[in-house]
């Protein structure tokens, strides 16, 4: 006869292949629940990027830690010493932590990418990749079975995170500027890239030359591409317009929000920037009349840290204004990076 020590044990084994094969019937609602955890959480993070950067220095041991785990992990798989029944759980474990490591940065640097870009122009695509990146990086079963997988998908998704993350972070750390932030990010994505994708030496001239040709497509990309890429952190805090402009005060005189047709019109802009301490950067006004370029000012040096922002001022005169004219007012980068914009209409 069984003593009762020996059914509560029977129970108790019952009890866990019970858990287990629900576990092994349902893991695919199981991980889709974890995804929703896992966007509502990324939903705290954006809460944090847009009030403190202090995590960026976190930031850093995170996407080493991706990097170094994603460059091991197809070693430590193949190693005569792991157990044959180990490498699918080691799998798992090294891409939960990884998917979670990306899911903190990203949420946490698309805000601070959101508030740099300027909804309907080219730069907000850039966020909107960010995003998806983000939104990605949850959908654990999408990861496991298909970005994790493929050597290729895994080099391209570390590769663009990377440079995401870097040229946030080289201008608010080290106040970096963003034209060579930019540089800066599409080598190190170019690294990442090619120590993923390529984990060995190419061992052919073929290889060599592929490997070159992603280099050099990448900081391409990269150059040609800037003024698609918001220059975060830098800001367009505020805008204003006027028919005069005060030196001392550093503000528009008889200030103009509305054009009227017939109107022959020298109008000054007033911009100012929200930048880190200590950053510098060189930015630059250009005045349109109908989409048509008429002034380009000067490059003119700022240094971040200030609680108003930097005011950046120029001046342009237009021809007559006619109905429906619009005078618009872009503020960019040395390099192109688009920071802002503001429009006048002229009235029916």
């Amino acid at each position: 006869m069984m003593d009762s020590n020996s059914t509560t044990k029977e129970h108790a084994s019952s009890h866990r292949r019970s858990l287990i094969e629900w576990a092994r019937v349902h893991a695919d609602q199981v991980w889709w629940l974890h995804s929703a955890y896992a966007l509502l959480l990324g939903v705290g993070f954006m809460w944090l990027g847009s009030r403190n950067f202090t995590y960026l220095r976190v930031a850093v041991f995170h996407i080493s830690f991706i990097w170094l785990t994603s460059l091991l992990l197809p070693r430590l798989l193949i190693h005569p010493l792991v157990p044959s029944r180990w490498p699918p759980r080691i799998k798992l474990i090294i891409n939960f932590f990884n998917k979670n490591l990306y899911q903190q940065m990203l949420f946490f640097v698309l805000p601070i990418y959101y508030a740099s870009a300027t909804p309907g122009s080219v730069n907000f695509a850039f966020v909107i990749l960010v995003g998806l990146s983000a939104i990605l990086s949850t959908l654990d079963i999408v990861y496991d079975r298909h970005v994790s997988v493929k050597r290729g998908l895994t080099a391209a998704f570390f590769a663009f995170n990377l440079f995401a993350l870097i040229n946030v972070m080289l201008p608010i750390l080290w106040s970096v500027s963003n034209t060579a932030t930019t540089r800066i990010s599409a080598l190190l994505a170019f690294l990442g890239f090619l120590t993923l994708r390529y984990p060995s030496s190419p061992s052919s001239l073929r290889r060599a030359a592929v490997v070159s040709a992603t280099g050099l497509a990448i900081l391409g990309a990269v150059e040609i591409g800037r003024p698609m890429i918001p220059p975060a952190p830098l800001r367009l805090a505020s805008v204003a317009f006027g028919r005069d402009f005060d030196r001392e005060a550093m503000q528009v005189l008889s200030p103009v929000t509305a054009l009227s047709a017939g109107d022959l019109l020298r109008l000054y802009g007033l911009t100012a920037v929200k930048a880190p301490l200590g950053l510098r950067e060189k930015l630059r006004h250009r005045w349109y009349q109908d989409g048509k370029l008429i002034c380009a000012s000067p490059l003119y040096n700022i240094v971040g840290g200030r609680e108003e922002g930097f005011r950046l001022w120029t001046s342009c005169t237009f021809n007559a204004i006619r109905r429906n004219t619009e005078l618009r007012l872009d503020l960019e980068t040395e390099g192109g990076q688009f920071i802002g914009r503001a429009r006048l209409t002229a009235a029916n």
